[in-house]
């Protein structure tokens, strides 16, 4: 994910965002029932785009929490991972900064010195997590993801020889995802409307109510505002090559963050689907 350079459009952007909403996603008057009656390539491409959402984020747990009438601390927890789950996203990077700074303020060893056994530590518990997921078939896929993605960080950190650089991917990653939040935003495809509303079976219907329109764009901009926040708390501790800061706040603002939004996320989308509308739908 790029920075904010990257999120902002010039004009000319700008006014063909607002054309194509004009065009095809008014959710009342004439052209938006011209636009539900005779649906365009954007709207089936953004259909088959919401179902596809929609359908990891139900293998990963997000249906059975948007679909339930009070927060289950159960489903909850299967959301953001399991507790497999959050030991992997949480212990590789505690690791790298345990072992990193302890070798580098007790030790007094060189940043150089360090690096090796602190990424080395890093990938090879990361490589045993993946290894159990393969063993006992759980989302292996999403494991060997996980995996690539901390050799990537590690072979950037060894290349360029900064400890800091093992965040670097992270960084892009949450660059992409605000921007492209934000795009949808500007084009009145709300993502996170995509996912809601094949979640809660709604479908595409979900653009024709002002209420529910205005709620998604309402909540994608608040999951930009998570990956934007990430950037803005952590670049400064980037270029100011503190490994130290950087690694704990990228764990503050990593699962616990990501919890707390998917908290406030549920109580909008319960507030716009009261119990019984879902059970109609």
């Amino acid at each position: 994910m790029s920075g904010d350079a990257e999120r902002r459009d010039g004009a000319p952007a700008e006014e063909g965002f607002r054309d194509a909403a004009n065009h095809a996603a008014a959710p009342d008057g004439a052209d938006g029932a011209r636009a539900a009656a005779e649906p365009g390539d954007r709207s089936e491409l953004a259909g088959e785009f919401g179902r596809q959402l929609a359908a990891a984020a139900e293998r990963s747990g997000l249906g059975a929490l948007a679909r339930d009438e009070r927060l289950s601390g159960r489903d909850l927890l299967t959301a953001i991972g399991g507790v497999r789950g959050i030991l992997e996203a949480l212990l590789p990077g505690l690791v790298f900064l345990v072992v990193y700074s302890s070798l580098t303020s007790f030790a007094h060893l060189e940043t150089q010195a360090a690096l090796v056994p602190a990424l080395a530590a890093s990938v090879g518990l990361a490589v045993v997590f993946t290894i159990a997921r393969v063993v006992v078939k759980s989302q292996p896929t999403q494991a060997i993801a996980g995996l690539v993605g901390v050799l990537a960080s590690a072979g950037l950190s060894l290349w360029t020889g900064r400890a800091e650089d093992n965040y670097v991917l992270g960084f892009w990653t949450n660059g992409v995802y605000a921007t492209v939040l934000l795009v949808s935003v500007l084009v009145r495809w709300p993502v996170i409307g995509l996912i809601v509303g094949f979640l809660m079976n709604d479908g595409l219907a979900w653009r024709q109510d002002r209420r529910k329109l205005r709620a998604a764009q309402f909540l994608t901009l608040v999951w930009v505002g998570l990956f934007v926040a990430r950037l803005a708390v952590q670049l400064p501790f980037y270029f100011a090559q503190n490994v130290e800061a950087l690694g704990a706040t990228r764990l503050l603002m990593g699962v616990p963050l990501y919890a707390l939004v998917l908290v406030f996320t549920w109580l909008v989308v319960r507030a716009v689907y009261p119990a019984e509308d879902a059970a109609a739908e």
